[in-house]
């Protein structure tokens, strides 16, 4: 059994990663090893396997990855519908 509990390990990732101060200042606050805090929030990020844009937002792979499988379907039927209308069209102005 692990001596700290989920939510006093999730409570402290967020502390280290919302506060301005270092993350060995807020393990040290605490009471814990730094390289535990380090250890836990590396074990979250890859647990929750996000990403983070170019404006700082933070992506989570699956939706993400969902969303462009959705949007590549819509783009296919797209351009199929408009091979049919170059067609229609071209067939019409001979």
């Amino acid at each position: 059994m692990s001596k700290y509990d989920k939510e006093f390990k999730d409570e402290a990732i967020r502390l280290a990663l919302s506060s301005a101060q270092p993350i060995a200042k807020t393990a040290q606050d605490l009471g814990i090893k730094e390289s535990a805090l380090y250890s836990w929030i590396s074990e979250e990020k890859n647990k929750n396997q996000t990403i983070t844009d170019e404006s700082g937002n933070q992506t989570n792979l699956i939706a993400e990855l969902n969303r462009l499988r959705k949007e590549n379907v819509r783009l296919k039927e797209e351009r199929e519908i408009l091979k049919k209308a170059t067609a229609f069209f071209a067939k019409e102005a001979k």
